[in-house]
C-alpha cells in the first residue's frame, strides 16, 4: 500500500464515518423546528415534548457530525497538498463561505437553543432551531457545491499552474452543482424521516406513548414520502447531468463496453472489468439507456473501450453502488407510501411498524451507496478532467500516512462508540413526562 492508496482510503473512511451523522442533523432540525412551531401556534405540550425528545438525538448527530467535519478537512493539507495548492483558490472560498457564514450561524443557534428551554419564549425558541436548521442546510449547500466543482469544473482558469476563481456565479449556479445539492439534501430528507418512523416504531410496538409516537411517525412518514417520490424523480435527472458531463462514469454505471446507438438496459449484469465484457447480460430493453441518458432512444451511448483505460472508473464498484442506490430508491417510496396510508391506525400494524423498525438501516446505505459512486465514479480524476488522484497527493512518507490512518480509525472507532451509546440510552429513556 503506497502513499495514494492509504491517503485515498483514509479519506473515505473518514468521509464514509462523516456521513453516518450529517445526513440526520440536515432533516432532524426541519422535523423539530416543525414540531416547535405546532406547540407554538397550538399550545399543545405534546409537541414541545416531542422537539426535547428528537431534539437530544439532533444534538450527539450534530456533535459528532462537526467534531469529523473538522479532521476531514485537515486531511485536505495533510494527504492533498498538492490538491490544495492546486484548486484552492476555488475549493478554498466556498469552504470559507462554508465556515465563516453558514457553520457560524449554526453554532451559535443551537446553543442558544439547547440552553434557552426556559430562558426564551417559545416564539423565540421555535426561531432559534429554524435559524439552526436554515444554517446547516445552507452549509450543505456550500460543501456539495464544492464537491460539485470537482465533479464539473466551471468558472475558472489556470494561471501560474494552478486553477483559478474566474467566475462565481457560474460556480454556483451550474445545473450540475443544482441536481447535486438536491439529490444529497433529498437523501438527507428520507433517512430523517425512516429513522423517526423506526424509533416511533419501536415504542408502538410496545404500546407505550402511543399518541406522541404516533404523532412523531406522521411527521417522519410525511417527509419520507414526499422526498422519496421526488428523488425518483430528480434522480432521472441527475443521471441525464451525469451522461452529460461525465461520460466515463455512466459508461461504468452501466457496465457499457461498446459505443453504440439504441444502448440497451439490462435487467441484470455482471461485470468483468478484467476482459472488458459482461460475464451476464439478460433482459435488454432495446435503447432504454439511450432514453433515459439523452432522452432519445437512437442517441449513442459512449462505451468504456472508448475511454483510455487510464481514465476509466472502477467499473465494479461503480456499477454496483449504482444498482444498491437505485434499489433502494425506488423501495423507498413504497415503503413510504404504505406508512402514510396507515399513519392514523399505525399502532394497529404490527408486522408494518416491525418491517420499518428493520428499515433503518436502507437509508444509510443508499446514501453511502450514493456518495461512493458519486466518488470512484470519478476516478482517476480528483477534478474530473483538470487534475488527476494521483497527482494531488502530499509528498509525505507512508508511514506517516499509515499512522493517521490507524490514529483515526482508532478514534473515530471510540467517538462512534459513544455517540452510538447516547443514542440509545435517548431513545429507551423515551419522551420526558408533561409537567402539569
Amino acid at each position: 500500500m503506497d502513499v495514494l492508496f492509504l491517503s485515498r482510503l483514509q479519506f473515505a473512511a473518514a468521509t464514509y464515518f462523516h456521513f453516518l451523522f450529517v445526513p440526520l442533523t440536515l432533516g432532524l432540525s426541519i422535523l423539530i423546528a416543525l414540531m416547535e412551531t405546532k406547540y407554538v401556534r397550538t399550545g399543545d405540550v405534546t409537541y414541545q415534548r416531542m422537539a426535547k425528545f428528537w431534539g437530544k438525538i439532533f444534538l450527539v448527530n450534530f456533535a459528532v457530525g462537526v467534531v469529523t467535519g473538522i479532521t476531514l478537512e485537515f486531511q485536505f493539507g495533510t494527504n492533498w497538498a498538492n490538491y490544495s495548492k492546486y484548486v484552492g483558490d476555488v475549493f478554498g472560498s466556498l469552504l470559507a463561505i462554508e465556515a465563516s457564514v453558514a457553520f457560524f450561524l449554526e453554532s451559535t443557534f443551537i446553543a442558544v437553543w439547547a440552553l434557552g428551554w426556559k430562558r426564551l419564549s417559545p416564539k423565540a425558541h421555535a426561531i432559534s432551531i429554524w435559524l439552526v436548521a436554515l444554517a446547516s442546510n445552507i452549509s450543505a449547500f456550500w460543501i456539495l457545491t464544492a464537491n460539485a466543482w470537482m465533479q464539473n469544473p466551471v468558472g475558472y482558469v489556470i494561471r501560474g499552474g494552478r486553477a483559478e476563481l474566474e467566475n462565481f456565479w457560474a460556480l454556483i449556479t451550474q445545473s450540475f452543482a443544482l441536481h447535486e445539492i438536491f439529490h444529497t439534501l433529498a437523501g438527507s430528507y428520507i433517512l430523517s424521516g425512516f429513522f423517526v418512523m423506526a424509533i416511533s416504531s419501536y415504542y408502538l410496538l410496545k404500546r407505550q406513548h402511543i399518541d406522541f409516537f404516533k404523532r412523531s411517525f406522521a411527521m417522519g412518514v410525511t417527509m419520507a414520502l414526499i422526498f422519496s417520490v421526488a428523488e425518483v424523480i430528480q434522480g432521472h435527472m441527475n443521471g441525464a447531468e451525469v451522461a452529460k458531463y461525465q461520460p466515463a462514469k455512466l459508461a461504468a454505471m452501466e457496465s457499457f463496453w461498446e459505443t453504440k446507438a439504441y444502448a440497451p438496459q439490462y435487467l441484470f449484469i455482471i461485470p468483468d472489468e478484467k476482459n472488458e465484457r459482461n460475464l451476464v447480460e439478460f433482459g435488454a430493453m432495446p435503447g432504454m439507456l439511450s432514453m433515459l441518458a439523452y432522452h432519445s432512444p437512437k442517441a449513442t451511448v459512449k462505451g468504456l473501450k472508448d475511454f483510455p483505460k487510464d481514465e476509466r472508473p472502477p467499473v465494479a464498484i461503480t456499477f454496483w453502488s449504482f444498482r444498491i442506490m437505485v434499489a433502494l430508491g425506488f423501495l423507498f417510496p413504497i415503503l413510504a407510501f404504505l406508512g402514510w396510508l396507515k399513519r392514523k391506525t399505525i399502532e394497529n400494524y404490527p408486522r408494518l411498524l416491525r418491517l420499518f423498525l428493520y428499515a433503518l438501516p436502507l437509508p444509510y446505505i443508499a446514501l453511502q451507496a450514493g456518495w461512493t459512486l458519486t466518488e470512484v465514479g470519478r476516478q482517476p480524476w480528483v477534478v474530473y478532467g483538470v487534475l488527476k488522484t494521483k497527482d494531488a497527493v502530499s509528498m509525505i512518507d507512508r508511514s506517516q500516512v499509515l499512522f493517521s490512518f490507524v490514529g483515526l480509525v482508532g478514534l473515530y472507532t471510540i467517538i462512534g462508540l459513544i455517540a452510538l451509546y447516547l443514542i440509545v440510552k435517548f431513545v429507551k429513556e423515551g419522551p420526558e413526562v408533561a409537567q402539569q
